[in-house]
């Protein structure tokens, strides 16, 4: 008896590795050498690019179509999901496999990632999303049989921000990957690769047009103008080092202090450099790309949206070890005034970081708001009050820092009033209504600095006197008048006291539910 189990069990060995090697084999040698050609990564590359080498552990790698004439043809029903490590931290991560049927959707790979999805949420984990896909699988899906299997998921397209999700877009991407990664918290966009509703075959035939794939969803696009991918590289290596990168920052679930790097950690650059980037003439232009840099731990700024509303600067970063997110605006770009783009993508940034308890840091240099037919257009009242909602909404500790001016409603979009918790400013900041020269040519008509020179210059000096970081002090609307030398001591110090009482979870979580897209 025991020989022939031994029989038995051999026969059933070799066949599960015959099936083992069949569907490691992906889509063929030849589709793989032609990607190896054309120098992007297949899927289980980037797998092992991404993840702890020898960490990952697949889940349904038999998994084939449900129609039997094409199980041959379908190792792991071209989508690789299972979980493995980052910086020996879990993580779920489902991979498209493009050599695969395009990696098209179908009954039994959707079931593959609702089980990704399900599991990560119940066990406080990020989910990946490497995206390269063709679509709905048109004879899996097509007539009754299709149409009943859909929307079985009830979470399919539903994100409560249990966990982080993160996407990459790395290829042709239609359909399910695409709905993902404008679901997830984190798009990083391989230059090549396209994001759209539908690929140009069909969206071509709708409309009958010929359509070009970059301009349908390049990363010029996505970038630029939709602000739908966060960061834009040039490789798949670059791009799977830039997941890891985020993720480093964010806890693994929203119930978890996010990772504590060094306190101890250096700042970008002296404390006395902050004098030589910031100009002390207000009318003079400078990148407060460089004021971020200097203050945060060094090397540590990773930026969000960089080529999308370029007026403010949001990304993540460290100070003194601790995750922060920073919102800044940049005079570089217009002056420093926000405009609908601006005000999104900030809105975007504050819903990532009141999830996933990371305390924010606003850095203000700002006229206002951009204003015009253009802004007006671009529906710029409402997308401020999206902003102002979600910052009123947000609970982590907030902490703003006037540099040198702040105007207007933007005072209450940068966290004056109730909507920081600690305010400071640098000296010779001017906190007002609206810049002082104006409001005199506003209140005196414009006609005033000729006609009158002498009461010009003493009505602007008596609005630049109320406007001052010391009138605001004296009415303890700024809490403290902060030397720019001391300016990452303060920072760090701030929110040491704000975040000292806590065990790392901040937030009561009220934008987890927040639309992902706005």
């Amino acid at each position: 008896m025991t020989g022939d189990r031994k029989d038995d069990y051999a026969g059933m060995l070799d066949r599960l590795a015959a099936q083992r090697e069949a569907a490691l084999g992906m889509g063929g040698a030849a589709r793989l050498q032609r990607r190896r050609e054309a120098g992007v990564l297949n899927a289980r590359e980037r797998l092992d690019r991404l993840l702890d080498p020898g960490s990952f552990r697949e889940l349904g790698l038999f998994a084939t179509s449900e129609r039997s004439e094409t199980w041959e043809r379908t190792p792991a029903d071209g989508k690789i999901a299972g979980f493995g490590h980052i910086d020996g931290r879990p993580v779920f991560v489902a991979a498209n496999d493009f050599t695969v049927m395009g990696a098209s959707s179908s009954p039994t790979n959707m079931r593959k990632l609702a089980h990704m999805k399900r599991l990560a949420a119940e066990r406080g984990q990020p989910v990946i999303w490497l995206g390269e896909s063709s679509g709905a699988r048109i004879p899996d899906m097509m007539g009754a049989k299709g149409m009943a299997s859909s929307g079985q998921d009830p979470q399919q397209y539903t994100r409560y921000r249990e966990s982080p999700w993160v996407s990459g877009v790395l290829g042709n991407c239609f359909g399910s990957s695409t709905w993902y990664a404008c679901l997830s918290d984190f798009v990083v966009m391989r230059k090549g690769a396209v994001l759209a509703v539908a690929g140009p075959r069909v969206t071509g035939g709708a409309i009958a047009e010929t359509v070009d794939p970059e301009d349908l969803g390049g990363w010029r696009l996505h970038a630029e103008e939709t602000g739908l991918a966060d960061q834009i590289v040039d490789t798949d290596e670059e791009a799977m080092a830039a997941i890891r990168r985020f993720l480093s920052y964010l806890p693994g679930n929203a119930e978890a202090a996010p990772p504590r790097g060094d306190p101890d950690a250096e700042a970008g650059q002296p404390g006395e450099a902050l004098l030589d980037i910031v100009p002390v003439n207000r009318g003079r232009v400078y990148d407060m790309r460089k004021l971020v840099a200097a203050v945060v731990d060094r090397d540590s700024f990773f930026p969000l949206k960089p080529r999308y509303g370029k007026a403010v600067v949001t990304g993540l970063a460290r100070l003194a070890g601790r995750s922060v997110g920073i919102v800044a605006s940049n005079p570089m770009v217009k002056g420093g005034a926000l405009d609908p783009d601006a005000c999104s993508k900030v809105t975007s940034f504050l819903v990532l970081c009141d999830s996933f308890n990371i305390p924010l840091v606003f850095l203000v240099d700002t006229p206002g708001f951009l204003v015009g037919r253009e802004g007006e257009r671009k529906r710029a009242p409402g997308r401020i009050m999206n902003y102002m909602q979600a910052l009123q909404m947000c609970s982590v500790p907030k902490i703003a820092l006037v540099i040198r001016k702040l105007y207007g409603q933007a005072y209450l979009n940068f966290g004056g009033g109730r909507n920081s918790d600690v305010i400071g400013a640098w000296p010779g900041a001017e906190i007002s209504f609206m810049d002082p020269e104006l409001a005199v040519r506003v209140v005196h008509g414009d006609g005033l600095q000729v006609d009158d020179p002498q009461r010009y210059r003493a009505e602007l000096a008596a609005f630049h006197a109320d406007a001052s970081a010391e009138a605001m002090a004296r009415l303890y609307a700024v809490q403290e008048i902060v030397d720019p030398r001391q300016t990452r001591s303060w920072l760090a110090g701030a929110l040491d006291g704000l975040m000292g009482g806590a065990d790392g979870i901040v937030s009561r979580h009220r934008l987890g539910g927040w639309p992902t897209t706005l």
